[in-house]
């Protein structure tokens, strides 16, 4: 494929949820998630990234890590290179060497950073910058020796504060197009994205700011009909699936998968 646009796609790592990811961390009180459920949610996710045209690979499970699933936090990955990440929650600081073999098996370089803490989720690709977002999980270390190894490879960084009331960059923002963001409303009024257009979606519809661009399609949180009603508007085929049972442990659609364009 041609891997013109930054949300061309045709491979992709996933990994299986394991029967453990009932203990993965969660921020907020309610009920504990279905796993039976997740696994579905998942398995309509790798479905969906099949039809959008990508070769995916499925890790197995690994239930000595509950989040392991959430592949895109401990690594990043480009047409030809990875970086692999040092989460910064304590129990999900090994995953980063649990998924190396499988991308040194995929890429010709396989990069680390060394110090601090950066999670995959404050990390946005754009045709511009990668922009790294300050959180609880990433300190300023590790969005530093991140930015080393971007330039490594010829990437320029941003580092960026992320607003309080987020988990991670990219729970409040997602790539729409090469010019657009989906942002919500905090995000938009942080000021970290002049010159890209930014489509905010409802108070009420936080949540639905994680979507994920994959080719020709926005896949998006079926339980936001007024984000798919704004993606829609702006011209966007979108595929709406469901992620309320993984939404419980903190998570959504872009941390599932690690995806690149082989001849990008």
């Amino acid at each position: 494929m041609a891997g013109t646009r930054i949300f061309d796609f045709d491979r992709a790592i996933v990994r299986t949820p394991g029967r453990s990811v009932v203990d993965g961390l969660r921020a907020a009180g309610g009920d504990g998630p279905d796993p039976d459920a997740i696994l579905a949610e998942h398995a309509a996710y790798v479905g969906a990234l099949g039809a959008a045209g990508l070769t995916v690979d499925v890790l197995p499970p690994l239930e000595a890590f509950p989040d392991a699933m959430f592949v895109e936090d401990p690594a990043l990955v480009f047409a030809e290179d990875a970086i692999l990440l040092r989460p910064g929650a304590p129990t999900r600081q090994a995953e980063a060497e649990a998924i190396a073999p499988a991308l040194r098996e995929r890429f010709d370089r396989v990069l680390a950073i060394g110090e601090g803490t950066a999670d995959g989720g404050d990390v946005l690709v754009t045709r511009q910058s990668v922009y790294i977002g300050l959180s609880d999980r990433t300190d300023r270390i590790g969005a530093a020796a991140l930015a080393r190894q971007l330039a490594g490879i010829g990437r320029t960084a941003m580092i960026v504060e992320t607003p309080k009331d987020t988990l991670h960059l990219k729970s409040a923002c997602s790539l729409i197009d090469e010019e657009t963001l989906l942002v919500t409303p905090s995000l938009a009024a942080a000021g970290i994205f002049d010159g890209f257009r930014l489509l905010i979606v409802d108070a009420d519809e936080l949540g639905g700011a994680n979507g994920l661009r994959v080719n020709d399609i926005m896949l998006a949180g079926r339980s936001y009909p007024r984000t798919i009603d704004l993606l829609a508007g702006h011209g966007l085929d979108v595929v709406p699936l469901a992620v309320t049972e993984i939404g419980k442990i903190d998570a959504g659609l872009t941390c599932m998968s690690l995806r690149w364009a082989t001849s990008g």
